[in-house]
């Protein structure tokens, strides 16, 4: 598909919160994107080498560019160890390449506040990126524990709030919905 047009003004948007979908939000704006002729591109924190549905659709679609980064296994340890720390400086530096491009229309940081909340990243780098961004670039930035810095320079933010899930029911995670 050729590119239809640009944004005029790219926004900041910020999925936050304990409950479920702030990737499902960010993949959704992203499947309204493409669908309008925009370019998208994913960059995943802390989520390489697990086993996510959005991978697998993202190779069937030509104007969305997705790279995953991690060890497959959930961070529990805190300070994080120096490989889990390396893989998020690898993820960054390939996301503030992607924004200083302005190839890509809208620029995906899945999981970033979770690897500013573990101090793997600095919350000042992440605020420069949106601060020296393309005009034309929309970033959404995903992920618990969304910093205040974040927050104020943002133009939307959303709070996902758990009120109910079937998880504390028993019911595991199941593919196709929650992975």
């Amino acid at each position: 598909m050729t590119q239809k047009h640009r944004l005029e003004k790219g926004l900041i948007q910020v999925y936050t919160g304990d409950g479920k979908g702030k990737t499902s939000a960010a993949f959704g704006s992203a499947l309204r994107a493409l669908g309008r002729g925009l370019k998208v591109y994913v960059v995943q924190f802390i989520k390489g080498g697990f086993d996510y549905g959005e991978l697998y659709i993202a190779k069937q679609l030509p104007s969305l560019k997705l790279s995953a980064f991690g060890r497959g296994r959930f961070i529990t340890e805190t300070p994080p160890s120096q490989k889990d720390v390396q893989l998020a400086r690898e993820a960054f530096e390939l996301a503030k390449k992607v924004v200083d491009s302005g190839e890509y229309d809208i620029v995906i940081l899945d999981e970033i506040n979770v690897v500013v909340n573990l101090k793997m990243i600095g919350v000042d780098e992440v605020v420069e990126l949106i601060k020296n961004k393309p005009k034309h670039v929309e970033l959404i930035l995903t992920g618990r524990y969304a910093p205040a810095q974040i927050i104020e320079a943002a133009d939307l933010v959303t709070e996902m709030r758990e009120v109910k899930h079937p998880f504390a029911q028993g019911v595991p995670p199941r593919k196709g919905i929650e992975y």
